[in-house]
């Protein structure tokens, strides 16, 4: 039945009101550098259009917050990527009742296409911290933080942010795993960290207070044994493109799920390539990065992704119901 309810609801008309959108910058502290971000909420007035760098996409700019109580949705982004890669997911949701806070991770360079520090062993532990510290911010120092429920908190990552929630939501990755796999990329500066012994401090950062996740394409996924899964107990979403890419392996998310404590709400994705889970691309963003832009022939991602950006609202309105 709660499935059944999940597929009506994602056959149900969004609504019609514009996502407001904010700027933010959560405060360096003992536990990391500053990070830029941004929060869409839900807004009564007409739509507009909002530039941030390459990209227009539909919102109103520091627009009055409508609501009280509402769920928080947290992104977080692959590498090389950044806080409005996923800006379509964001809207949908903001439209639907849900703010949605998502930051640029620094220790992937803090902007864009910036993979200067990606491939550094301490990129594992220090994302899972980044989100810790996101969600401490908009629960205590964001302006609006008392419109927020704190019982009600979902997660969205893709790709190294899908490594990074399975990890948050209780995922403890068995690095003697990766240790293997780095004997095919001895090139990679984190296989050479290991390869002197560096490890990084077990367990990584998890945070009890996400009640639902939803990950795409979750790089590594495949040094998730069994053992290390036994901890998740929220409900899960999960998504596979069929032909992977950048250093995720076609099927070793469904082969990763089979090791869940509980079923999760796979979608296997005909056609798509890993990158066809960011938003469709404008013009000038096309032409500033045609390898993440260009879809495989017949693949129509406009039409894909208002299917999951519905699927996604569908999942949390099921699991992140009101305690009260």
């Amino acid at each position: 039945m709660r499935w059944l309810f999940l597929t009506l609801c994602a056959l149900l008309p969004l609504t019609a009101h514009a996502a407001g959108v904010r700027f933010i910058t959560v405060p360096a502290d003992a536990d990391g550098p500053p990070m830029t971000g941004a929060v869409w909420t839900p807004c009564a007035a007409p739509v507009g259009t909002i530039k941030a760098g390459p990209i227009n996409f539909p919102g109103n700019k520091d627009c009055p917050i409508l609501g009280q109580h509402m769920p928080l949705v947290v992104i977080s982004h692959g590498v090389g990527g950044w806080s409005f890669g996923h800006h379509d997911l964001a809207e949908t949701l903001a439209d639907a009742g849900f703010v949605v806070a998502a930051i640029d991770h620094p220790v992937d360079g803090g902007r864009a296409g910036d993979r200067s520090a990606a491939d550094q062993l301490q990129v594992w532990s220090r994302r899972p911290e980044d989100i810790r510290r996101l969600i401490d911010f908009m629960l205590a120092a964001w302006p609006d933080h008392a419109r927020i429920d704190p019982a009600r908190i979902g997660f969205f990552g893709f790709s190294r942010g899908g490594f990074t929630g399975l990890v948050l939501i209780g995922g403890n990755p068995d690095f003697d795993r990766l240790t293997a796999i780095c004997a095919g990329y001895p090139h990679l500066k984190m296989c050479a960290q290991l390869r002197q012994g560096e490890r990084l401090p077990e367990p990584l950062p998890h945070d009890p207070r996400i009640r639902a996740a939803v990950l795409a394409d979750p790089v590594l996924s495949r040094i998730f044994a069994p053992a290390g899964l036994k901890a998740i107990a929220v409900p899960l979403q999960l998504w596979q493109s069929e032909y992977g890419g950048d250093g995720v392996v076609p099927g070793e998310v469904a082969q990763m799920a089979q090791g869940l404590p509980a079923p999760a709400d796979l979608h296997v994705v005909k056609g798509a390539g890993h990158f066809d889970f960011l938003a469709p691309c404008g013009p000038d963003l096309a032409r500033l990065a045609a390898p993440i832009c260009t879809d495989k022939t017949g693949f129509d991602r406009v039409a894909f992704h208002a299917e999951m950006n519905r699927a996604i609202l569908a999942f949390f309105q099921t699991t992140l119901v009101p305690q009260h």
